[in-house]
C-alpha cells in the first residue's frame, strides 16, 4: 500500500511538471527569461503583453555564448522592456575565467537590470568550493560595473548549498508552484520568483519561463544601472570587501499585498 501511494505522489509531481504555466495575475510585475531554446522571439508583441521585464541568457563556462543572445539583446532594449543578462555557472572550472566570458559577451548600458549568477549545479564540487568560485564571479563581475551582482537559483539548491552564504546579493528564486511563494532557510528575502517553466506568450513559439518583481515599477528601475556611458569606466576602488565597494540593493516590497497571503 505504501508503494501504491508513492506511486501516486511521483505521477502528481509528473502531472504537475507538464502542466502549462498560468500567468498569475495580481501578483506585481511580470517578466520572462529565455535563451536560443526559444529561437525567434517577436519582442514588440511580447512587450505589448504588460511584460515589464525580461532576462536572457548569455554565456555559459569559460567559452560558450549564447547564439542569439546579441540579436535578444538589442531586439530587448529596441522594445522598450528592462533587460536583464545571466552567466550559467559552472563550478569545476575557473571563476574568473567565466567572468571574463560574460564580461567579453555583455555590454550593459543605462537602465539595464544588473548581471546575473545562475547557480544550479554543483559539477562535483564541494560547497566550499562552489560558494568560492560564485564569490569570485560575483565580485569580479559586480566590480566591473559597479553593481551588485542577482544571485539565481531554485529553491532546493540554494537552500542546500548556498543560504547563509551570499546574504548581501539580491536573489531570483525558481519555485515551481502555483500557491506558494519561495521559502529560504537562512531567511534572505527574494526580488524575483520564477514560477513556472511552460507558460505561453504571443511572439514566442513554444514555452516561455514566467517570472515576477516583488515590488513595484519604480523599484525594478531603481535596481537598475543608473549610470551614463561615461561613469562605465570608472578606476578601481580601493581593495575593500565586496560588501563594502557596492551598492547595496533595494530591499523587496515588506508585505506587498498580492505576496501576502499566497503562501501560509
Amino acid at each position: 500500500m505504501k508503494r501504491y501511494f508513492i506511486l501516486l505522489g511521483a505521477l502528481a509531481f509528473l502531472a504537475a511538471c507538464n502542466q502549462r504555466t498560468e500567468r498569475r495575475e495580481g501578483m506585481g510585475l511580470h517578466g520572462i527569461d529565455v535563451s536560443h531554446y526559444q529561437k525567434q522571439i517577436d519582442w514588440p508583441q511580447v512587450a505589448s503583453q504588460q511584460v515589464d521585464f525580461a532576462f536572457v541568457k548569455a554565456t555559459e563556462g569559460i567559452a560558450m555564448q549564447d547564439t542569439i543572445f546579441c540579436k535578444n539583446w538589442d531586439a530587448m532594449r529596441a522594445s522598450g522592456m528592462v533587460r536583464g543578462a545571466y552567466h550559467f555557472f559552472r563550478p569545476g572550472i575557473s571563476a574568473e575565467l567565466q567572468a571574463k566570458n560574460f564580461l567579453a559577451a555583455v555590454d550593459l548600458q543605462h537602465g539595464d537590470l544588473p548581471p546575473v549568477l545562475d547557480v544550479e549545479v554543483t559539477d562535483g564540487q564541494t560547497q566550499q568550493a562552489v560558494v568560492a568560485g560564485v564569490r569570485t564571479w560575483l565580485t569580479i563581475v559586480g566590480d566591473h560595473w559597479k553593481i551588485r551582482p542577482i544571485v539565481y537559483s531554485n529553491q532546493k539548491f540554494y537552500n542546500q548549498h548556498l543560504a547563509g552564504h551570499l546574504p548581501e546579493f539580491p536573489l531570483w528564486i525558481a519555485r515551481y508552484n502555483d500557491t506558494k511563494l519561495p521559502v529560504l532557510t537562512d531567511g534572505h528575502a527574494w526580488h524575483f520568483w520564477q514560477y513556472g517553466c511552460k507558460g505561453q506568450l504571443a511572439g514566442i513559439a513554444g514555452e516561455v519561463d514566467f517570472n515576477v518583481f516583488n515590488g513595484s515599477l519604480p523599484a525594478l528601475h531603481a535596481m537598475t544601472l543608473q549610470r551614463p556611458a561615461p561613469l562605465l569606466d570608472r578606476q578601481p576602488e580601493p581593495n575593500l570587501p565586496v560588501a563594502a565597494r557596492l551598492p547595496a540593493p533595494p530591499p523587496p516590497a515588506e508585505n506587498a499585498e498580492p505576496f501576502a497571503a499566497a503562501n501560509p
